[in-house]
């Protein structure tokens, strides 16, 4: 008796983190290995969300129209070329599912964001590999990778796990080379901390094209990772695409009322911005100062390198498990000699800090 087959894509898709299999007791109590933020969402967030749980037992029939007009207002943008949905992560699925046939070509930088290829996977689609420079994507590289089958270039900027960015110069001669059906997708999860004067906003490639997308998140700096809320910026016409293929009822009535609230307190965001930034430097210079390569990030995280020597990633990511720290590994060769380290609360950095010294002092 034969039996349903899926898409024989979907058998290559593997995991891109590395789960540290610690002992059933042990838990971490510093967690610095997803990239949410430790600051949490604004508190007028926390609330609005707990006011809303009064009426859970009902959908939100149309939630685009109460946060898509939340959304432009505070990114002074054309509420048009919105479309929201349950994390950035469905917004890029989605992308991938309707712009990607069997035998279609997705390029990206090799050691960007690592799930990416599965995008292309889950579509009988290929994933290819663009070359890259001390974990920064190249330009050049990637046009060299351009054929009759490519359809989608994706690139992460500011990247992910590396924290290393394209200014905007860069991207926007990138897309002049691209042929014009080629869909570039700009995942900018991390642009609310970006403090590099080079570096503009994306939407002002999107607003003069017709084939750039750029995807945002609630995730980081407004703190509501668990809340599961992107979205995504482009021409009304992917946008329309976009929409058909979403789900019914795509967000969560507490999740909005939470995104509604954390949009409209800047305060909060601006700390979070500012504090983070702060960490972000003094973190990266003392773990400089020890021996170790940091590469420059413009998110909320540190991408660290171990040099040969007695001291390796895995030996320095067991250790700080053992400290009670969790950070992460990558299923990628390309970061054996690495951890990624998120930005947590001052006390938290300087936990992990101490924790590294007395590793590398034995």
């Amino acid at each position: 008796m034969s039996a349903p087959i899926a898409r024989q894509g979907i058998n290559q898709i593997k995991p891109h983190m590395l789960i540290h299999k610690s002992d059933p007791g042990t838990v971490a109590a510093v967690a610095l290995n997803s990239n949410e933020s430790a600051f949490g969402p604004s508190h007028y967030a926390i609330q609005s969300a707990r006011s809303a749980v009064s009426s859970i037992e009902r959908y939100i029939e149309n939630p685009a129209q109460i946060l898509v007009p939340a959304i432009a207002r505070r990114f002074n943008l054309n509420p048009d070329y919105i479309a929201i949905g349950p994390g950035s992560d469905d917004l890029l699925a989605r992308l991938a599912r309707a712009f990607l046939e069997p035998g279609n070509e997705l390029i990206r930088s090799a050691n960007g964001y690592l799930k990416v290829p599965n995008y292309a996977y889950a579509n009988n689609a290929i994933p290819i590999n663009a070359e890259d420079k001390d974990f920064t994507a190249q330009a050049g590289n990637i046009l060299e990778q351009i054929t009759s089958r490519t359809r989608i270039v994706y690139l992460a900027n500011p990247d992910n796990p590396s924290g290393t960015y394209l200014n905007y110069r860069k991207i926007e001669n990138l897309h002049a080379q691209l042929p014009s059906n080629v869909l570039l997708i700009l995942d900018c999860a991390y642009e609310e901390y970006v403090d590099e004067k080079d570096y503009t906003a994306t939407q002002l490639l999107v607003e003069k094209t017709h084939n750039v997308v750029m995807t945002r998140t609630f995730s980081k700096i407004f703190g509501l990772a668990g809340a599961r809320i992107g979205w995504m910026y482009a021409h009304p016409d992917i946008i329309d695409v976009i929409n058909r293929i979403g789900l019914t009822f795509p967000v969560a009535s507490p999740s909005l009322a939470a995104a509604i609230s954390a949009l409209e307190d800047t305060t909060h965001t601006q700390y979070v911005y500012k504090t983070t930034y702060r960490l972000r430097s003094q973190f990266s210079q003392a773990l400089t100062q020890s021996g170790l390569i940091v590469y420059p990030s413009q998110a909320n995280f540190v991408l660290i390198e171990f040099p040969d020597g007695k001291h390796s990633a895995q030996q320095a990511y067991d250790h700080l498990i053992r400290s009670g720290i969790s950070t992460r590994r990558f299923a990628s060769a390309a970061f054996d000699s690495c951890i990624r380290i998120t930005l947590g609360m001052e006390h938290e950095i300087k936990l992990a800090q101490k924790a590294l010294t007395q590793f590398l002092a034995h």
